[in-house]
């Protein structure tokens, strides 16, 4: 297993449509297991493979609470080829935020519901109905593999407000 590099806003690889994953092989595996690492060591809840400049249609997920002395239960979860086949009409708001933004997070209001049909790891097809926030995560995964990112959803004023941002930042680290 390896981090690798979580590539930050204004980083137009963001915006790439990924690939979709042709078999699981394993360069695929390992992807999956850098991808666990490059999260939790981050930390974050979810990852796409755009996120660490690989254009596959990937998401790496691990949503477990933390107990009171602050572990957790790991669950991690592979999206292989994920899509979203229905979606509620009923809205939810969460507060999201991105590995791909650093310390930035607002509310963005999305479907309260979705069914998702992706491969796991072994290649195997699953259908699921996802709610709360395992709803609001893989629908903000599912935008990275289409180039989308959380911020599309505010105002213009607001995402301006933090593409300005960024881009000042990473005009500052290149000097």
């Amino acid at each position: 297993m390896a981090l690798k590099d979580i590539i930050i806003l204004p980083d137009t690889q963001l915006r790439l449509v990924s690939k979709p994953v042709e078999t699981v092989t394993p360069e695929v595996r390992q992807l999956v297991d850098d991808m666990f690492q490059t999260m939790y060591d981050a930390p974050g809840i979810g990852l796409a493979a755009i996120q660490v400049a690989q254009p596959l249609r990937l998401i790496t997920m691990d949503l477990a609470k933390r107990d009171e002395n602050g572990d957790t239960n790991p669950q991690p979860r592979v999206f292989i080829n994920p899509e979203i086949i229905a979606k509620s009409d009923e809205l939810s708001v969460y507060e999201e935020g991105c590995l791909s933004i650093p310390e930035y997070y607002e509310e963005v209001e999305r479907p309260a519901k979705v069914r998702v049909r992706f491969l796991d790891i072994n290649g195997k097809v699953h259908e699921e109905e996802a709610e709360g926030l395992y709803a609001t995560c893989i629908q903000h995964e599912i935008d990275h593999l289409n180039g989308v990112l959380f911020i599309d959803y505010l105002s213009k004023l607001k995402r301006d407000r933090v593409m300005k941002k960024f881009s000042k930042a990473a005009k500052r680290a290149a000097e």
